[in-house]
């Protein structure tokens, strides 16, 4: 069996290099979407779980004010439809303090 040329291993070693880069960007796509996911979950928990009112009410205010400028497309601002209206709470305490009966 012939010995390959120095080219045909440099061919061979830039293939190898190019489907470890591949499955290498692969897993770094699959942990970024994956914090993505557990932030997620961790602030929907946050927003309706009833043991941190305070904070909750908070990361909603935030939430409401930040989230609209950077939700650009109609199907993504429909699915924070429920997290972008303000709570009845959050309406009746705004109307109690600017004087509303």
């Amino acid at each position: 069996m012939a010995r390959k040329t120095i080219e045909e291993r440099l061919a061979q070693l830039e293939a190898q290099k190019k489907a470890l880069q591949a499955r290498l960007t692969k897993q770094e796509r699959a942990a970024d979407t994956r914090r993505k996911v557990l932030l997620g979950a961790f602030i929907l928990d946050r927003l309706t779980n009833d043991g941190h009112e305070e904070f909750s009410r908070r990361l909603g205010d935030c939430l409401r004010r930040e989230l609209p400028p950077f939700l650009t497309r109609d199907a993504d601002k429909a699915l924070f439809a429920d997290i972008l209206q303000p709570s009845c709470a959050a309406v009746n305490n705004a109307s109690n303090r600017n004087g509303a009966p």
